[in-house]
């Protein structure tokens, strides 16, 4: 597949038009998310952390529903956030975390930013998993999170390697199956859902972090379930 740059991404048409042609379902969620948000945010002591979380939240959560929507908008969006997020669990000393932000960059936003036909009618191009496939995406997955905890107890020392281990492996695991458009990427999403919510909770309570990414990934867990039963969205309808 040819690599040639979204030149779209320049356009401020391009992002109208992304915009259009959502679920009504997501729309709402859309906006009770942003509010919910921003909401936590000011409601917790104000910093220069908990300010820029609550603008990778905000992006990163349009960014699950333009995913659920299948549109390239999610690349952008996607990108930003994940940069954000990076320093945000740099600095709560979640590194299994800083790996999964890492692979939604070459997993999900590059892909769309590099490769327009990759994100042409990505709707018309979901399948599902066969027997052998969920075979190897479960060794995949084991082999993740076992690297993903040697890297938390071994190079970097966390304080919460099994749940942040546990939670990035399910997640860079759901990122490849959204990757290669498999549909069952969203049981991953839904448990990886759990786990961060798990995972930033107790970093929450720990002091490492505010509430924000916590409320965040419980509003990214309503979106998983909103691809289960929208019949308006394309991965299970």
């Amino acid at each position: 597949m040819k690599i040639q740059p979204n030149t779209d991404v320049f356009r401020p048409k391009w992002y109208v038009e992304q915009m259009r042609g959502w679920s009504f379902k997501t729309y709402m969620l859309l906006m009770l998310g942003i509010g919910v948000i921003i909401g936590t945010t000011v409601s917790s002591p104000v910093n220069t952390i908990s300010l820029v979380t609550m603008v990778a939240a905000i992006m990163g959560f349009t960014c699950t529903l333009a995913i659920t929507n299948a549109k390239p908008l999610n690349g952008v969006l996607g990108l930003l956030s994940a940069l954000i997020y990076i320093v945000v669990a740099i600095n709560a000393r979640n590194y299994a975390d800083v790996v999964l932000q890492a692979s939604y960059i070459v997993l999900l936003d590059l892909p769309v930013l590099l490769l327009p036909a990759w994100a042409k009618d990505a709707e018309k191009h979901i399948h599902g998993l066969n027997a052998s496939k969920w075979l190897l995406t479960l060794i995949f997955f084991a082999v993740v999170t076992a690297a993903l905890y040697f890297m938390d107890t071994k190079i970097f020392i966390s304080p919460r390697p099994w749940i942040d281990a546990f939670a990035g492996s399910i997640g860079v695991t759901g990122s490849l199956l959204c990757t290669l458009r498999f549909r069952e990427q969203y049981y991953f999403w839904t448990v990886q859902g759990i786990m961060s919510i798990i995972l930033w909770g107790v970093t929450a309570f720990q002091g490492d972090a505010n509430l924000t990414l916590f409320i965040t990934y419980i509003l990214y867990m309503s979106n998983d379930l909103l691809a289960f039963t929208d019949r308006n969205t394309h991965w299970f309808h």
